[in-house]
Order: structure tokens, then sequence, then C-alpha cells
């Protein structure tokens, strides 16, 4: 499903915006398709959505879904990384993406927010998912832990946001279909 885009558009986007140009009509499109009336589930839309995207897609559409969210804040980090990998295919498809993007500084650190997850107990399904964001400011030794996570999250993902416009500047096709 490559995103149409008129040529004068896709030359507007500065290097700097090239992922986030090729995410944001993804994310419109699975919006509208989750909000539609339909007799499928979320799941079945979901997974549907994501079929249809090449690969490169995937990669971008994960890496966003979980950006977007996780940037937010400390807590925010926490509770969605807590989410994603209680969704194991979820969890799955953002490290596959990442590893797409060859990105080994931003796949290192899901691992070590895994690990740290997993060693406190959080749930790797979604049966039962009860994790609260205010979970974390109970837990001094967790709260340090992903504190220190959350820092490197930072420093990392704006390289990894860097490395995804590179690729996608150098294969724009695999995303983009551009419309003279």
């Amino acid at each position: 499903m490559l995103v149409k885009m008129k040529r004068k558009d896709f030359d507007l986007l500065t290097s700097a915006d090239l992922s986030k140009g090729c995410f944001e009509p993804l994310i419109n499109i699975y919006k509208s398709r989750i909000t539609e009336k339909t007799t499928f589930s979320n799941s079945q839309i979901q997974e549907h959505f994501y079929e249809q995207l090449t690969e490169g897609q995937r990669a971008l559409f994960m890496f966003y879904a979980y950006y977007i969210h996780v940037s937010k804040s400390i807590n925010e980090f926490y509770w969605w990384s807590a989410y994603f990998m209680a969704q194991p295919k979820s969890w799955s498809a953002l490290k596959v993406g990442i590893n797409y993007f060859q990105d080994e500084s931003m796949l290192l650190l899901l691992e070590k927010v895994e690990l740290e997850l997993k060693r406190h107990n959080h749930p790797v399904t979604i049966e039962g998912f009860t994790v609260r964001r205010e979970e974390l400011e109970l837990n001094k030794e967790l709260y340090a832990s992903i504190k220190s996570l959350h820092d490197m999250f930072y420093k990392t993902s704006s390289l990894t946001i860097s490395n995804i416009n590179k690729y996608i500047e150098n294969n724009h096709l695999e995303f983009v279909e551009i419309d003279y």
C-alpha cells in the first residue's frame, strides 16, 4: 500500500522530515479503518492493514507507533513499552523493524527495556494486562532503571530517525508512489 504523493509535496519534505511525511498518511489510513463500522475486530483490521504494507513501511509504522507514544514522558515510556511487550506480535514487529533499518543501538536499547520489564515481572501477554503508569513511581529500583533507559532512548531515537530518513531518501519508492 504505497502512499500516493505529488512530486512537489514529496520534494517539499526536508530530509529531516521524510520519515514523518511517509508515516503520517499511513497512520491516517489506519485510524480511519479502525473507526469504520465493520464486522471485523480491531485486531483483524490491524493485521490486515499491516499485511498490506511494504517491509519498509512496516518498519516505519512500528517505529513511529512506538516512538510517538513513548517519547511523551518517562511514565509513557514505561507504560507503552510494557504494553507493546505484552503484545508479542507488536513487540517483535517493532524489533524486526528497527533491525530492518540496521539500527543496532535502538535494537539493543529495546532489548534492555525488555529485560528490565521481565526482571520486574511485567506481563508478556495482553491477557490480564494491568500495568498502570503510576506503578513506576512506587518502585524506586524500577524507576531508576527505566529513567536510565528513557535517557538513552532520547539520545538514541534522534539517531534512529536520522537513519530512517536517510534510508527513505535512498529508497523512497519503497514508501511512496510519486504522482507527477
